[in-house]
């Protein structure tokens, strides 16, 4: 007499490597993404131009210019807002490239601490 496994059991180690490959994969891909988004430059600007920031993916500061007509010794609040506010703008393009294309690998499966 045969031994039979319950249904939805058979071929269990199969399926564990099968599983553990597309974790393989997967992970090979996420590293491939990260490495891409962390070697691309992103760029903002605000003020009409006036302040331009470009960081790459692992959000470091690459450039940063501030045309001359906006430096006023007596108004160093306005530069300061404008630096701030391009800073900010091109961490979040960097945030939405990292969420765009970690979501194209993982299948929009989010993994906090990952990207």
């Amino acid at each position: 007499m045969k031994a039979r496994l319950p249904q939805g059991m058979g071929g269990g180690a199969q399926n564990m490597q099968s599983m553990i490959k597309q974790a393989q994969k997967m992970q090979e891909q996420i590293t491939s993404v990260q490495e891409e988004i962390e070697n691309e430059n992103f760029t903002a600007t605000t003020g009409g131009g006036v302040v331009e920031i470009t960081m790459n993916g692992r959000k470091q500061v690459q450039s940063l210019t501030i045309k001359p007509e906006v430096v006023d010794k007596d108004d160093i609040e306005t530069l300061q807002d404008l630096i701030i506010s391009a800073v900010n703008e091109c961490v979040k393009q960097i945030e939405e490239t990292s969420e765009t294309k970690m979501g194209a690998v993982t299948g929009g499966v989010s993994f906090p601490g990952l990207f």
